[in-house]
């Protein structure tokens, strides 16, 4: 008789032979009940609702990525099992993926004439509800998972008008494609939609497409409709100038004109700018490396720890080591420092009056050579394998943001580089240039700390410090490039940042008011309502600026209210200060 294991390597067969056909999602007519049981039940597959799975890993129970990745796959696949071809995407969702949003939504809305008008629940809170009503004049199929989707001029005249508020960016690129008025007019007659010409004549108006809001008047008041123009989106829309190649592109530069607002408004500028020389802003970035390197290292799931990122940074790295070769940390970390002192020599050619955009795009590939050498060095890596941009798909786990295709990609990239050129706030190169790095994901690994490295190369640059992201603030950090990418809502990551950077000023000024004895200073802070982590004050702990008598004293003056202290508790702290030893400072 079979063992367990025996039984599950058999089921584990069947569903090798499914994914040699590239098959992800699988329905329960694919496996024997038998299998697909087994399969489920040690984490092998996943149900997405009765009778359709998706194939997932053992260890990555309740976990979204699986079934997010698969999404659109198995909507056609399953929309085909019940439909066959009599079924097509809402107007909405057909746009929304022209303009390269491809974000799962909480709802699909699909249109069949066999339809039920009734909703099927999936996991993870998602759901489908397909109306019952007729299909499009014709049904287009999208390239990348063969969805039924409207065609761009029949999506136009169909959508509600909401859309065009709800979704402002996208309902732009959607009429930035449009290079005639023919397709849409031969839609308006043929169905006789006056009202809806009106909507679309306004949209395209709206945008600066006046010729062609016109040739729609005209052409339905020519065939007796009367048609009332009204502008859809209900504010004012800056003109398109030109038909960009790809969607994509007009979507990065639609997104970062409307980011860049938001940017400007919650970023407060010139209250975190300090005046340094050059040779002060490189000390102090050399002076952060160990806890950026331990924090940023740390967000990706490395684990690294002091002596570690010491060891690399002094040197005594050896790649014949077995130690060093074999650990996947040890390369990180090794890869960080030299990518570390790429991006500083790039900073230190701006303070010296080079552009900040042109820099970066000249040196950016350096920086991401570095990062990857050891890897190169280790041969786990090609030295081609680092040039350009990935040629796969990939995905972020648990976002509902699909990153960019790899040719989408390549249409971005320069556009990318050159709107950090235009842009003359360095606050807005660094906030947008991280959240669009990320948003694009040019390549399979690495675009986190390539998107910290860019941020903090142009907040250096332009007179702020360079920030260090906590890994303690891990959850904050990603929620809001997720609120940026699903909703275009860059405000949440703005304010983190500008929090963030708020923070550790204030911290720097704790300890310089510290190591000065500066109780003035330290008041000033405690008013302002700043308090010193526990993770700071064990820190200086450890550097030998806090002695017991001191943190006591510290302890006392933050952990009461303004009305309780009294002229002897500072008279105290200040001469338990006077006992430490003044030699002593700190480093981060």
């Amino acid at each position: 008789m079979a063992s367990q294991n025996e039984r599950l390597a058999e089921s584990l067969i069947q569903l090798k032979k499914l994914q040699e056909s590239h098959i992800l999602v699988v329905s329960s007519g694919e496996l024997t009940r038998t299998h697909q049981e087994r399969l489920v039940a040690n984490g092998f597959l996943q149900e997405i609702m009765k009778g359709w799975y998706v194939i997932s890993r053992p260890e990555d129970r309740g976990d979204t990525s699986s079934f997010y990745v698969s999404y659109w796959d198995f909507i056609n696949k399953y929309l085909y099992s019940r439909f066959k071809e009599s079924w097509t995407l809402s107007p909405e969702q057909s746009l929304l993926l022209y303009s390269g949003n491809k974000v799962i939504p909480d709802q699909l809305i699909v249109r069949s004439p066999l339809g039920g008008n009734n909703k099927q629940n999936l996991i993870y809170d998602k759901s489908i509800f397909v109306l019952r009503t007729s299909l499009p004049m014709m049904i287009y199929k999208e390239k990348e998972h063969g969805l039924n989707i409207y065609s761009i001029h029949e999506a136009l005249v169909m959508c509600s008008p909401s859309f065009f508020q709800n979704s402002p960016i996208e309902a732009k690129v959607c009429l930035s494609m449009i290079d005639n008025s023919r397709d849409i007019i031969k839609i308006l007659l043929s169905n006789g939609y006056s009202s809806r010409a009106g909507k679309v004549a306004g949209a395209l108006l709206a945008v600066g497409k006046e010729d062609f809001a016109k040739e729609i008047v005209q052409t339905m008041k020519d065939s007796g409709y009367r048609t009332k123009v009204e502008n859809p989106f209900n504010t004012s829309i800056e003109p398109i100038h030109q038909i960009e190649r790809s969607p994509y592109i007009s979507r990065i530069k639609f997104m970062w004109k409307q980011m860049r607002e938001t940017v400007v408004k919650e970023f407060p500028n010139e209250d975190s700018k300090k005046i340094k020389t050059p040779d002060q802003i490189l000390k102090s970035i050399e002076e952060n490396y160990k806890l950026d390197a331990y924090h940023s290292l740390s967000i990706e799931g490395y684990k690294v720890s002091d002596e570690l990122i010491e060891r690399v940074r002094s040197g005594q790295w050896d790649i014949e080591q077995k130690e060093d070769h074999n650990t996947r940390d040890a390369l990180a970390a090794r890869g960080y420092y030299l990518a570390f002192l790429e991006v500083k020599s790039s900073i230190e050619k701006i303070l010296h009056g080079t552009d900040p955009g042109q820099t970066v795009a000249k040196d950016y590939e350096n920086w991401y050579k570095a990062l990857f050498t050891p890897s190169v060095e280790a041969g786990i890596l090609k030295n081609y394998d680092l040039i350009g941009y990935r040629t796969n798909q990939v995905y972020i786990k648990g976002s509902l943001h699909t990153p960019l295709s790899p040719d989408a990609v390549r249409d971005v990239m320069p556009i990318f580089f050159s709107l950090i050129e235009q842009e003359n706030n360095p606050a807005v190169r660094a906030v947008l240039g991280h959240f669009f790095l990320t948003y694009i994901h040019p390549h399979i690994d690495g675009n986190g700390r390539m998107a910290r490295f860019l941020m903090n190369s142009m907040l250096t640059t332009g007179g702020h410090d360079w920030i260090i992201i906590p890994v303690e603030k891990r959850n904050e950090y990603i929620k809001g490039l997720e609120e940026a990418s699903v909703r275009n809502d860059i405000s949440t990551f703005t304010k983190f940042v500008s929090s963030t950077l708020h923070q550790q000023n204030q911290q720097a000024i704790f300890i310089q008011a510290t190591n000065h004895q500066d109780f003035k200073e330290i008041m000033a802070l405690r008013a302002s309502g700043f308090r010193p982590s526990a993770d700071l004050i064990k820190s200086m702990e450890k550097n030998g600026i806090l002695p017991e008598a001191a943190k006591i004293a510290i302890s006392k003056i933050f952990g009461l209210d303004d009305k309780s202290i009294s002229p002897s508790d500072i008279k105290l702290a200040q001469s338990n200060y006077m006992k430490r030893d003044n030699n002593k400072s700190m480093e981060l």
